[in-house]
């Protein structure tokens, strides 16, 4: 790599590092669940290896991968829902995903409904685009599925016809996954949404005739 090079690969790797340290605080990745990634360039993005804990990562536990290339050995069975999202948008530039005790919940409770609309909350303004409380953010549910192949191949079929949806998705009893244009912005999301999905599901049960 020539100094430019690196030194863009390195920012980025030291934005996932950050964003492990972050989730682990707060309880979202225990053991060594979840996988972070973040874009390089137009074909390069830098994703955590598996089994590794989020809370600890070094640059020896991210590996660099080719978008157009098959994926290597030592990634997370998850990494093909990474590079289906970057292969859909070039405006993605960091993906972050989390197993946090709400978002493994909240998406097994309304699996059924495949979503999760968001409205009312002041903090649904942390997303981009997002300009007011009243806006219905809509947070789609997908059926959890070990062959994420075939996963992702599904969710971002649903995700290219849908409207006003938020910048992630649930995976039933699993966790969220958020991205944005940075990894600040996807931390943001991620955090953000975190607490959205917490707030709505207080709201659903409190309020047993709104349906979410």
């Amino acid at each position: 790599m020539n100094a430019p090079d690196s030194q863009t690969c390195f920012s980025v790797i030291d934005g996932i590092i950050e964003a492990g340290r972050f989730a682990h605080a707060r309880g979202w990745v225990p053991a060594t669940s979840g996988n972070f990634s973040a874009r390089i360039d137009a074909n390069r993005i830098a994703i955590t290896r598996t089994g590794r804990d989020k809370g600890n990562l070094t640059e020896a536990d991210i590996a660099v991968v080719d978008l157009q290339s098959p994926l290597p050995p030592g990634l997370s069975a998850e990494a093909p829902l990474h590079v289906a999202r970057y292969q859909a948008s070039a405006h993605i530039g960091a993906i972050f995903h989390i197993h946090s005790p709400a978002s493994a919940f909240v998406s097994r409770v309304h699996e059924s409904q495949h979503q999760l609309l968001l409205h009312g909350w002041e903090l649904e303004k942390a997303i981009a685009g997002v300009k007011t409380h009243e806006a219905i953010v809509l947070l789609p549910i997908f059926p959890n599925n070990q062959d994420t192949v075939t996963l992702a191949a599904s969710i971002e079929e649903r995700l290219q016809r849908t409207d006003n949806a938020a910048p992630g998705y649930l995976l039933a009893g699993h966790g969220l996954y958020a991205w944005g244009h940075d990894t600040r912005e996807a931390l943001r999301h991620i955090d953000a949404l975190e607490h959205l999905i917490a707030l709505q599901d207080r709201w659903n049960s409190k309020h047993q005739g709104i349906t979410a």
